[in-house]
């Protein structure tokens, strides 16, 4: 009895940024996936952790297996992650899992690269817990809302002649640099828009508090009296403020896209991309870290000077920021989302109600499946037993394995895969 397939107990955070109560996705995957689950109406429920992270290790749920995490398992059994995952990664599970469900926006942050990361950690080892990078890739599950990348100039533009409050605190020489700055010179403008944000998030505490103050209070008067406070960026900045009151993040809805994705709809945030999530449910992955660079909207440690040193200045519109699935040539079912990182992609499998019996095919890569509709037994020769699907299911799959999936759900299933495509 050693399988090799499992279901898993997932760590749950709650956050105080999570939404609340089954208001949550985090929360109705809970309590559809373990009905012994009570979910607590008032509290929090913020994140979902399916991997092998020592600050949330996932606990196998199978008799074989008995009293173990996935981390565990893996270090006694690392050929389960596939050959060139456990060659790559020395042994490791290289990615975390996640569903997030964001109520309160999530932090002006944005990660190091491998040679950022491993400085920072030489140097700041209790902010900076690791010597890895940390991409990420945020796919929707409800209509999301996330800060990601620099806009276009034009847009930076209009916000610096539209909000006299932001041009104060940029200050004019570096407002008329940026406004000069050519679309024919790529370097001109990154450097004009290195300056104008560096003195943003510099700008001395009283002064920028004063500046919110003033334009909170402008667009709160005109909203009242029925004026159109887009040219502001007016309902996003009240938003805001009413979650982060006297934040310096506040600001910075003026110089980053807003990115709307609908459901399925992804964002991949690389190395130096400046983003924040802002509200929705997602499915996430990510390179194990926890090395994160913030300056505004959060309570946790601020590092205002490394985060504009290593951000990428490099303007482009919203709509570039969405990051495309490709659909499977080898089974239509399923769509791959595979960004330019070694360490994980996500595979949306979309099975429907005509379809009775489904194969998850074999890979050569450990992977973590997600139910997230949908019910069916789930067979396996490299399973104990049985293993019955529904909404909040998570089963861990060593490498070269495959599950037959029996469909009972008269709408199909929907299902997240991550692993990695070496």
């Amino acid at each position: 009895c050693s399988p090799v397939v499992f279901p898993l107990s997932c760590a749950v955070q709650n956050y105080s940024w999570g939404k609340v109560g089954l208001e949550s996705e985090v929360a109705k995957l809970l309590s559809s996936g373990d009905p012994l689950v009570q979910i607590q109406p008032d509290r929090p429920y913020a994140e979902l952790w399916m991997g092998a992270h020592p600050r949330g290790d996932a606990i196998i749920r199978d008799n074989c297996i008995p009293q173990k995490t996935l981390g565990q398992w893996i270090a006694d059994n690392p050929a389960c992650l596939g050959t060139k995952v456990k060659d790559t990664f020395q042994g490791h599970l290289p990615f975390l899992f996640k569903v997030l469900s964001v109520d309160t926006a999530l932090s002006i942050q944005a990660h190091p690269n491998k040679e950022l990361a491993a400085k920072l950690h030489a140097q700041f080892p209790e902010h900076y817990p690791d010597a890895n990078h940390k991409p990420e890739m945020a796919i929707a599950l409800t209509p999301f809302e996330g800060l990601c990348g620099f806009r276009p100039v034009e847009e930076i533009v209009s916000f610096l002649q539209n909000v006299p409050e932001l041009r104060a605190l940029i200050g004019e020489v570096a407002a008329e640099q940026l406004e000069r700055s050519g679309s024919d010179d790529p370097r001109g403008v990154s450097a004009a828009l290195r300056v104008c944000f560096t003195r943003l998030m510099k700008s001395e505490k009283k002064f920028f508090v004063d500046q919110l103050n003033m334009l909170v209070k402008r667009i709160s008067q005109e909203a009242e009296e029925g004026k159109d406070t887009s040219g502001s960026n007016g309902e996003l900045l009240l938003r805001l403020h009413s979650q982060y009151p006297g934040d310096i993040g506040c600001f910075t809805i003026y110089f980053l896209n807003l990115v709307k994705l609908e459901p399925g709809e992804a964002m991949f945030l690389g190395a130096n991309e400046p983003h924040a999530y802002l509200r929705g449910d997602c499915v996430e992955c990510m390179a194990c870290s926890d090395n994160t660079v913030r300056a505004g909207l959060t309570p946790k440690f601020i590092d205002v000077l490394t985060l504009c040193e290593m951000l990428n200045y490099t303007p482009a519109p919203s709509s570039s920021k969405i990051f495309p699935a490709v659909q499977s040539q080898l089974d239509p079912n399923v769509y791959v989302y595979d960004p330019p990182v070694p360490d994980f992609a996500i595979m949306r499998i979309e099975i429907p109600a005509s379809i009775k019996l489904y194969l998850i095919s074999a890979m050569d890569s450990a992977s973590i499946l997600l139910v997230i509709q949908g019910t069916a037994v789930g067979t396996s020769t490299a399973a104990a037993s049985e293993m019955s699907l529904c909404r909040g299911s998570v089963l861990f799959i060593s490498a070269n394995e495959s599950i037959s999936l029996h469909l009972s759900s008269p709408d199909g299933m929907l299902l997240f895969r991550a692993c990695c495509l070496l």
